[in-house]
């Protein structure tokens, strides 16, 4: 399948004509949502979304499954491929478009040794949407956007926004202090709208959103949709262990903590024994923890020992690590996979946005879409129209 923008049978519909990404979105009286907008933004125009949701490219748990629910569910699912090698990217590509003919995206890793052969199969295989956790080069961008794709890097300040606008993305996607995962410690409400002001293009919104009034509250600022991980992550279509689903409903927003203890970055996950004990650890227990993981995502990557210190280069150059926290970096992903895929609280981490502590079921995909559809809708009617002062 070629990389270009395609036709309606493959699913992927060209880039409409956008007039202005900061204009208002378009709103429809519709109140059965799960096949029939009732909101139409820059940027479900421009992916060819119907609804302005994204489910983010969390690892071990953005899967073919959960990104085709979504997908379905007329939300734009990404994919997450930094856990995967090439091969079993493509394959989970492939997986996706025998479940789903609706768009969706592939998360990686800018920084990546083989960021250049991801993009390939991204392009190959007719992916829309290029979701990327740190600034890609220019080349890069130019490459996918040559074949049609959508370039959406994930940013948390205003200065990585409008150096990505001027590297040519075609979207920005922002995350505020609330988020899950890696995070910054600026509130979404006060960064959304820096952002917003600094780059014309189509800006999605993450970190503190899981229902309508929020898409509502972020569409308000400027912001053309909204993105969520723990929201899609809680859901029945996701893969996660159900015992690991329970530890995320049970939790209240103040068992939701950061910590640079797990890979040497902020990290905003749940409070359980092995964060606690990993907050009290000595440096030199947690680099041996450290050289022990590196080790197992090694094998189970197929990476070589050269390829990781390539990639540990890059970190070191891109982000600006110390060699400590780069060799950290390999605790997050294996952490994760004890829990998210294994299902050992105990031996694992689980990342979560603050929004953990106000979510209390496990929708279907297509449940949880149309239901924030819906309550947006409904929001937007309930508002008072503004009438001028007498004077």
């Amino acid at each position: 399948m070629s990389g270009h923008a395609g036709s309606a049978e493959s699913g992927q519909p060209p880039t409409p004509s956008v007039s202005s990404p900061t204009s208002a979105p378009s709103i429809s009286p519709a109140t059965s949502v799960s096949s029939t907008p009732c909101l139409t933004t820059p940027f479900t125009e421009l992916v060819g979304v119907r609804h302005p949701l994204v489910q983010t490219g969390m690892g071990w748990v953005a899967g073919p499954r959960l990104v085709s629910a979504s997908a379905n569910a007329g939300a734009l699912g990404i994919l997450a491929s930094a856990t995967m090698t090439v091969d079993q990217l493509r394959a989970a590509v492939r997986e996706v478009r025998s479940r789903t003919s609706e768009p969706f995206g592939v998360n990686l890793r800018a920084d990546a040794g083989d960021a250049a052969e991801r993009v390939a199969v991204i392009i190959e295989e007719g992916v829309r949407v290029a979701s990327f956790a740190l600034a890609p080069s220019r080349e890069l961008i130019a490459r996918l956007k040559d074949a049609g794709v959508v370039v959406l890097p994930s940013v948390g300040a205003r200065r990585h926004a409008e150096k990505v606008a001027a590297l040519g993305a075609d979207a920005v996607l922002v995350q505020g202090g609330e988020g899950g995962g890696h995070t910054g410690e600026v509130a979404t409400t006060v960064l959304l709208p820096q952002v917003v002001d600094a780059v014309d293009l189509p800006v999605v919104a993450a970190g503190g959103f899981h229902d309508g009034r929020g898409l509502v509250a972020a569409l308000a600022y400027g912001a053309a949709g909204v993105a969520m991980g723990t929201r899609f992550l809680l859901t029945s279509d996701s893969t996660v262990p159900d015992a690991v689903k329970a530890c995320y409903l049970r939790a209240s927003v103040r068992d939701v903590v950061v910590t640079k203890k797990v890979d040497g970055m902020p990290h905003r996950m749940l409070r359980s024994d092995l964060v606690d004990a990993l907050e009290h650890a000595g440096r030199p227990g947690a680099l041996l923890g450290s050289v022990r993981h590196a080790a197992a995502f090694r094998k189970r990557t197929g990476m070589s020992w050269p390829r990781m210190l390539r990639d540990g280069l890059a970190m070191r150059r891109g982000r600006g690590m110390k060699w400590g926290q780069v060799l950290m970096a390999a605790n997050a992903p294996m952490l994760l996979r004890a829990a998210m895929v294994e299902g050992r609280t105990d031996l694992g981490v689980m990342a979560a946005g603050q929004v953990a502590g106000v979510i209390e079921d496990l929708p279907t995909c297509a449940e949880l879409v149309d239901r924030i559809m819906a309550e947006a809708c409904r929001t937007l009617a309930r508002l008072p129209a503004a009438r001028p002062a007498v004077g």
